[in-house]
């Protein structure tokens, strides 16, 4: 390739699409909800759900567990069926005797119990173990939003469709939930404080400003709040209350009770205006929130989806990326600017000599403090308008 065309492509290439966080008056949302198994889909296309309609189900099998039968009677592996009291396909709970050995003409006996409840799946002449097989665990998969169904994936799933306002977080812990909004600040530059929390407040998202301090959220767990949505939040007090320093893998699973969405970053940082603003707008609604993060390859972003009544079609905005240029306002996401806001200044060509030693494509950001920086263009991520 000639030296017009490599600068051609890097040029291509610097103007490569980024995703970015999305803030949306109005959004066709599409959901595809799928089971971790095939199962039961229990609506049909055209179908109306609401956040707690269960739209498909199924079974996943329980774990099984090995009694080793001749050891704690203390005979060989092929005799252990003999002595045997409950057969293949036998119903047991817990601690049930399962197997008997009688000794000195039956005054001394010795015996096998289940140490669960479950089925008894296989008696081996072979290890003189059994094999049994816990109760199988149901999995119901619930719509998350409400909204129609427009396709069905047998025996797997289902699409949902709904015009919503949608707002991605920058970071998140805890999973999926709903209720109703209540913003407890006045403005995004002010913190949330336990002090603010009450019984009140059970079954509800709580919005705050600048910050959560590690006293909210304690308390809003005490006091049964689903979700809070705050700016920032110190790195410290996340990892007293998970225990532990979070990582880069996915977000989603902890089981603290409550999901928290942070949708500028670590420290005290304002919630942007238009994210708060938007919040306000729809104080009190029924909102779906999901805190599942992950920052590496196949970005996944927390998320507030705020169904509108009414299909708006002349403020509905089409979910497209746009590209960078100069001017476009991003974010930084990795480290040592991790949550600073700027704008692209420069798109160099050229790719760039970063301290691990790797030649990576860059850009030229212009904080809001007016300094400028080079960042690698994989740490930048595009606040849409």
């Amino acid at each position: 390739m000639s030296q017009k065309g490599h600068v051609e492509e890097e040029a291509k290439e610097a103007f490569a699409y980024t995703p970015g966080l999305k803030v949306k008056r109005a959004l066709l949302v599409r959901k595809i909800r799928r089971l971790p198994i095939p199962g039961d889909v229990l609506v049909s296309v055209n179908d109306t759900v609401d956040f707690d309609t269960v739209v498909a189900r199924t079974l996943i099998p329980g774990n099984p567990t090995l009694v080793p039968v001749s050891d704690i009677l203390n005979v060989f592996e092929n005799d252990a069926p003999h002595y045997m009291v409950k057969k293949v396909g036998d119903k047991v709970v817990k601690d049930e005797v399962i197997a008997v050995k009688s000794t000195f003409f039956g005054f001394s006996k010795k015996t096998a119990t289940s140490p669960c409840d479950g089925v008894i799946r296989e008696v081996s002449e072979f290890t003189g173990s059994v094999l049994i097989r816990e109760p199988d665990i149901e999995v119901v998969l619930k719509a998350y939003i409400p909204g129609r169904v427009v396709d069905v994936l047998p025996n797997i799933g289902v699409v949902l469709e709904m015009e919503s306002a949608f707002i991605q977080g920058i970071f998140g812990i805890g999973g999926e939930n709903h209720g109703k909004i209540v913003l407890l600040t006045d403005s995004p530059e002010d913190t949330l404080t336990a002090e603010m929390i009450s019984p009140s407040h059970k079954g509800k998202i709580l919005v705050g400003g600048a910050l959560v301090t590690g006293g909210a959220i304690k308390r809003a767990v005490e006091m049964g709040v689903v979700g809070i949505v705050a700016g920032g939040i110190e790195s410290a007090d996340l990892t007293d209350l998970l225990g532990y320093d979070i990582g880069v893998a996915i977000t989603g699973q902890e089981e603290l009770g409550i999901t928290l969405i942070i949708t500028e970053g670590f420290g005290k940082i304002s919630m942007s205006e238009k994210v708060f603003s938007l919040l306000k707008k729809f104080n009190n609604h029924q909102v779906a929130i999901n805190g599942a993060t992950q920052i590496r390859a196949g970005v996944l972003r927390p998320e507030i989806i705020i169904p509108l009544e009414k299909r708006d079609e002349e403020t509905r905005e089409l979910e497209l990326e746009s590209g960078m240029k100069i001017g476009t306002p991003i974010r930084i996401i990795r480290a040592p600017y991790f949550g600073e806001i700027g704008v692209v200044a420069g798109l160099p060509v050229s790719l760039h000599k970063i301290d691990t030693e790797s030649f990576v494509r860059v850009i030229e950001v212009e904080l809001e403090n007016g300094e400028h920086v080079i960042v690698p263009r994989a740490n930048v991520e595009i606040i849409e308008e």
